[in-house]
């Protein structure tokens, strides 16, 4: 277990207090209600997903920045066919569809048991914090952060989560995946040796989620409706997206990475605010305990190049990709994650509780993105004490924002 996971179970044991009986697994009602923060594409899909895993969950309460993208996510679940068999189980009245920036604070002070978290993750630590306050079970979609400052107040909050001993399942699937499970614990059993060598791949196209910006939104609006070219939102796509491999690279070495070395950039995003500012390009050479290496490369080209998304796992008697050493799935895992969620909610299953992992998970990747925009090389004690804080201070549709500048090695500064 890493230092950063002692304390944060040091500090859990030394505070552990059940108040509600509720809270207790297994003690609460089977009958279960869920509501959601954050409505768009990842959202709707995760709604599918907790319904189809769990016949006695209904989804009461619903919030999104913008009416609009609530809206469109109920027509969906009631005019798709893929949610036909899901949709009675969808009971959302409009005294429970909450919009605005401070719509998740409506949702923690509902009766619901469950929160999904599935809002771009510049604004997870603060709903995560505020879902925990409240003594909700959560599912926490990935990353859980953009910047370490958001990690350790998700840390912190994740400390009040585990006393109350409440139910946290990530968006990391392949924790859930049967395939994946079996294949770690034939590693870790020794199926391939002492492991020496790691390589992550994460090779897709761009994520756009507007093609021209509506003269009638303000900066703010802006950013928020084409989140994932920003920085302070996305978090960059080795956070937001190669995490996928990288977690899983830590979760088979049971630990973090001590240091690394990246590097990355913008190969053809041009310089509009259509694209702004994350690299399209990143490759990173992790460092963990024992010397082992991790060779990861994560990009987002054009329609029409190369595709790829892979692990290796090399050891000194064999290797895997991660998964090839287990059985498939008879669930989707996105489904088996939200499955595993209520079992453990209920006590009908082991407990839960991914916080700890996510949050090394973020780090990782939030280091080799610095170490990237900075030529450095950062080690895990820098970023975990970094100050760096993303965060805007001010929230408002027509909010005048900077216009953000691609970081450039040598100019950019690591704090």
């Amino acid at each position: 277990m890493s230092e950063v996971s002692r304390r944060v179970f040091t500090a859990s044991a030394a505070t552990f207090t059940i108040v509600k009986p509720e809270l207790v697994r297994g003690a609460g009602k089977e009958k279960l209600k869920a509501g959601i923060v954050g409505c768009g594409g990842r959202g709707t899909g995760a709604i599918s997903d907790i319904l189809t895993g769990n016949p006695n969950v209904e989804l009461t309460a619903m919030a999104d920045l913008f009416e609009d993208k609530l809206e469109q996510s109920l027509t969906r679940i009631r005019t798709q066919d893929r949610f036909a068999a899901i949709r009675d189980r969808v009971k959302v009245d409009p005294e429970h569809r909450f919009t605005g920036f401070d719509a998740f604070k409506r949702i923690a002070a509902s009766d619901v048991d469950i929160v999904l978290l599935t809002t771009p993750p510049g604004y997870r630590p603060e709903h995560f914090e505020a879902a925990v306050a409240a003594g909700k079970h959560i599912f926490c979609e990935k990353p859980i952060a953009t910047d370490p400052v958001g990690v350790r107040r998700f840390l912190k909050a994740n400390q009040s989560a585990l006393a109350k001993k409440l139910t946290v399942v990530s968006g990391a699937q392949r924790r859930s995946s049967r395939d994946y499970l079996q294949t770690r614990e034939k590693v870790r059993s020794g199926a391939i040796g002492e492991i020496v060598a790691l390589y992550s791949n994460y090779l897709s196209g761009p994520v756009m989620h507007a093609k021209e910006r509506d003269p009638r939104w303000g900066d703010m609006e802006w950013q928020h409706r084409n989140w994932y070219s920003f920085l302070w939102i996305c978090g960059d796509q080795i956070v937001e997206q190669h995490f996928h491999n990288i977690d899983c690279m830590n979760w088979f070495m049971g630990a973090h990475p001590l240091r690394v070395v990246a590097s990355g950039g913008v190969a053809w995003r041009p310089p509009e605010e259509l694209y702004g500012n994350i690299y399209d390009h990143m490759s990173s050479d992790f460092v963990y305990p024992g010397g082992v290496r991790l060779s990861s490369h994560c990009r987002q080209y054009p329609p029409g190049l190369h595709r790829k998304v892979d692990d290796l796992i090399t050891g000194t008697r064999g290797r895997t990709n991660g998964r090839d050493m287990g059985e498939a799935p008879p669930v989707n895992p996105q489904v088996q994650e939200h499955i595993d969620l209520v079992n453990s909610i209920l006590g009908t299953g082991p407990y839960i509780n991914h916080g700890v992992d996510v949050a090394e998970s973020t780090l990782t990747c939030i280091m080799a993105r610095e170490s990237a925009y900075s030529g450095m090389e950062i080690t895990w004690e820098m970023i975990l004490n970094s100050k760096q804080d993303l965060q805007p201070k001010a929230f408002d549709y027509k909010l005048k924002m900077e216009p953000p500048q691609i970081p450039v090695p040598g100019k950019y500064r690591f704090v």
